[in-house]
């Protein structure tokens, strides 16, 4: 679980990165999770853009993956979602 103070911290480092992955018509697949996972474990923060044809919204969309992939959602703005899962081998990002 994140402290309002690093979620902070990750909402600034994520407004430079690029979205990386879109979720579209076809939801959440194994597939994606799969991918988002190996993603966090690289990166340890993604940003993802929730296409307008996706049956799900960027809320739901951020906690089904969140779910699935033990991460934390740090910040949903309009159809982006961002993703926060800590590396506890190799740490990217220092708090």
């Amino acid at each position: 679980m994140l402290t309002s103070k690093q979620r902070a911290t990750l909402r600034g480092i994520a407004s430079t990165y690029e979205t990386i992955f879109q979720v579209g018509k076809g939801g959440i697949s194994d597939t994606l999770v799969q991918q988002v996972s190996d993603a966090l474990r690289k990166r340890e923060l993604i940003k993802i853009h929730v296409l307008d044809n996706c049956p799900l919204s960027a809320r739901e969309a951020a906690e089904e993956l969140s779910e699935k992939t033990e991460s934390d959602v740090v910040q949903v703005i309009g159809s982006r979602l961002v993703l926060f899962k800590r590396n506890p081998k190799e740490p990217v990002i220092k708090f």
